[in-house]
């Protein structure tokens, strides 16, 4: 799997998990606080993914360049 994948799947994975101990906030009625947060965080990770993607995408045309030339 690339890292494009696997980083943002792990960064779901912990957002979950820190959903689940932040419920209280949610119960408390912060409910604005408690899915900002949550949304910020899906946000960054959407970027985070669109750019590992980029870059792994420009590393292949390069390496594809470097062997048509040697």
């Amino acid at each position: 799997m690339k890292r494009s994948v696997v980083i943002p799947l792990i960064l779901l994975g912990y957002l979950g998990v820190m959903s689940y101990l932040g419920r209280g906030e949610f119960f408390a009625g912060n409910y604005l606080f408690y899915f900002g947060i949550i949304g910020a965080t899906l946000v960054i990770i959407w970027l985070l993914h669109i750019n590992l993607k980029m870059r792994e995408k420009k590393r292949e045309e390069r390496d594809s360049d470097s062997n048509q030339a040697g």
